[in-house]
């Protein structure tokens, strides 16, 4: 019986036009899915339904037409989905590693703001460079906090990290692999993110929830992304042991950078790849500048 072949995927969220990172990421996915036989998946990361539209999806579609990638008919939005995530989110609650969080981002940066002064050190900051919550809302009564948001209070569900952590009760690791197969595996470390959040009274889950849930339910075998995004893996292998679910095998590409050295990134207005295309530029230039030829 032949094993079953790798599986890949391309996730981008519609919240702008796709830009020449992303192309760099999606070609990368198709070249490792081409090279180990795989198949390739697109998934459309919706859960922010106040600014992912139906024609920037539209959009994502056909610049990656243009740049010639095929995907396996037909893809996953997780705006459809949110069903599974809610699932996982109960399981972590009733094993009571999930907690409410009232908190606005104005008090937390004015608890942090006291503890520095209290202490006169820095309050340590998560990968990205966010103050790690400080706890405020982690001993709250359970009835306190039901009653708060059952008047409609706005609030966040945060994963207890200690909770989390004890409830792992191994060390974590990943493995990485490259375009020659070979592996390495990486400890993780998802205690400097933090109480994460996983969903908002808003948006029930999180990029990080929905991405370990995903890849889980679509049997994805092999994750290639940026390099931005290798110190979540922590969080997500931390959750795919907690729910069950299977750790893939990690690639993280090289990132783009403009001339201020910051990675292309849609909130900075990077050039988008349609406007390339209006600019006469061709797919086949864009692979060429790439590195895929």
């Amino acid at each position: 019986m032949q094993p079953a072949p790798p599986v890949f995927r391309f996730a981008p969220s519609p919240n702008g036009r796709l830009h020449l990172g992303h192309a760099l990421s999606a070609l990368t996915n198709e070249a490792l899915a081409r090279r180990f036989g795989g198949r390739l998946l697109l998934r459309i990361e919706d859960i922010d339904l106040t600014r992912c539209r139906p024609e920037l999806v539209e959009g994502i579609e056909a610049d990656l037409a243009w740049l010639g990638i095929r995907f396996e008919p037909g893809f996953r939005r997780q705006s459809q989905h949110f069903d599974d995530y809610a699932g996982a989110l109960g399981r972590l609650r009733r094993r009571g590693l999930v907690y409410p969080c009232f908190c606005s981002r104005q008090e937390i940066r004015n608890a942090v703001a006291a503890r520095e002064t209290a202490t006169g050190q820095p309050w340590p900051v998560d990968p990205d460079g966010a103050p790690l919550y400080p706890g405020s809302c982690k001993g709250l009564a359970s009835d306190n906090a039901a009653q708060r948001i059952a008047a409609g209070e706005p609030y966040v569900l945060r994963l207890d990290m200690a909770a989390a952590l004890a409830a792992a009760a191994l060390p974590l690791s990943y493995t990485v692999f490259d375009a020659d197969d070979a592996r390495q595996s990486v400890p993780a470390a998802p205690e400097r993110w933090g109480d994460v959040v996983l969903a908002r009274k808003d948006v029930p889950t999180s990029y990080h929830l929905a991405v370990t849930v995903d890849d889980a339910l679509q049997g994805v075998t092999h994750v290639v992304r940026g390099r931005d995004l290798e110190a979540a893996t922590d969080v997500h292998v931390l959750l795919q042991h907690l729910l069950g679910l299977p750790t893939p095998l990690y690639h993280f590409h090289r990132l783009l950078l403009d001339d201020d050295g910051q990675k292309l990134a849609k909130s900075r207005d990077s050039q988008g790849l349609a406007d390339l295309r209006a600019d006469g530029i061709t797919a086949t230039e864009i692979r060429r500048q790439l590195g895929f030829a």
